[in-house]
């Protein structure tokens, strides 16, 4: 029976062991499922990135449990009032539901609609998304109402079947191309010097992305975006590379970064590649990624896989990844719905 079950707010800065226990049984039996292939992250490296407030996101923790056993919960999150992002994204709510698989079926996921609604009416957001790669997140999706907005895919390398070859051409071919460039090599923390002329320029090639139908607002990036990233970084012990290129004028034309940590050491995580409108053409894409891969097999032989996410629709980094071997790992839609259509929904579920 479902109907003693009550959506619980949890707060992770002051929840006692019990919770953990269930948490932690619970996002291992998620893992087990969703991504079977990779090691979970550590009970206390876990603890210590939910414990960690954010300065610029307001988060919200729901569990559904019964007898000392996490059933379902629920994360969500929207901007700040007050902060840099709040003017074009105060609108938007995100959101992230899990139901243990022998749980599904129950009425236990259409449990959160009147949560998911009392929490956009409470933070004034108008649009809520939400992000699946399983069917029966695909199929609760539909049945909310929601819209299919953008495809992505994580795409993965198998680092032992890299041309290794290609990829130094690509380097000198990138240098040989541009020669009045200067490729810049970074392990870990960019100096805190360099955040007021770096932050801005990345900020301006990340609202590049292709968001497809997206409901989006602007990324903004500041030096306090940066202390904070880094700061998490830290909680989370990974340890980012940063390698762009810098024309003659100070002006930064391409930047890649990727992010590895001991608990997961055959795997890196390769996050934002972009090159400036203006720039592009003279294969920076290509250089950076290339030098980045050379990098990380120097400092990391052990790893194994490079794990990227793109979207469906990027054609050029694409075209590139699939170049140098990445293939679909997984794929996965993130739907939006109106606040709108959720009350009506919750009308149906009352009836």
């Amino acid at each position: 029976m479902v109907t003693e079950l009550v959506p619980t707010p949890v707060d992770p800065s002051t929840a006692g062991r019990d919770y953990w226990e269930r948490h932690h049984e619970f996002r291992r039996v998620r893992q087990k499922e969703v991504r079977p292939d990779d090691p979970p992250r550590p009970d206390d490296v876990e603890e210590e990135t939910l414990k960690r407030d954010d300065p610029f996101q307001i988060v919200n923790r729901f569990e559904i449990s019964r007898d000392g056993t996490m059933l379902s919960s629920l994360g969500g999150q929207t901007v700040r009032p007050g902060t840099p992002e709040y003017a074009t994204n105060k609108h938007l709510y995100s959101a992230d539901v899990y139901v243990r698989p022998d749980q599904r079926r129950h009425g236990i996921g259409s449990m959160w609609v009147p949560v998911l609604l009392g929490l956009m009416e409470r933070h004034g957001c108008s649009v809520l998304s939400m992000w699946s790669e399983q069917d029966a997140g695909h199929a609760f999706m539909r049945w909310l109402g929601a819209e299919g907005r953008f495809n992505g895919a994580e795409n993965r390398l198998d680092l032992k079947q890299v041309d290794w070859a290609m990829v130094k051409r690509w380097v000198e071919e990138g240098a040989r191309r541009s020669p009045d460039t200067r490729l810049e090599t970074y392990d870990g923390p960019l100096p805190e010097s360099m955040w007021g002329d770096y932050a801005p320029q990345l900020m301006a090639m990340l609202n590049t992305i292709p968001f497809e139908d997206l409901d989006h607002g602007e990324i903004v990036i500041t030096p306090d975006h940066m202390r904070e990233f880094y700061h998490r970084m830290a909680a989370t012990r990974e340890i980012e590379y940063t390698i762009l290129t810098r024309e003659p004028d100070g002006t930064i034309s391409g930047i890649t970064d990727c992010r590895w940590a001991p608990y997961r050491a055959t795997i890196v995580y390769q996050g934002f590649t972009g090159v400036r409108p203006e720039a592009r053409g003279r294969g920076i894409g290509k250089w950076i990624k290339a030098a980045m891969l050379l990098h990380l097999r120097e400092l990391h032989p052990e790893a194994r896989w490079m794990a990227t996410d793109n979207a469906g629709s990027n054609a050029p980094m694409l075209a590139i990844n699939q170049r140098l071997g990445f293939r679909q790992y997984r794929a996965g839609t993130e739907y939006q719905v109106t606040r709108d259509r959720l009350e009506e929904k919750v009308k149906t579920l009352e009836r």
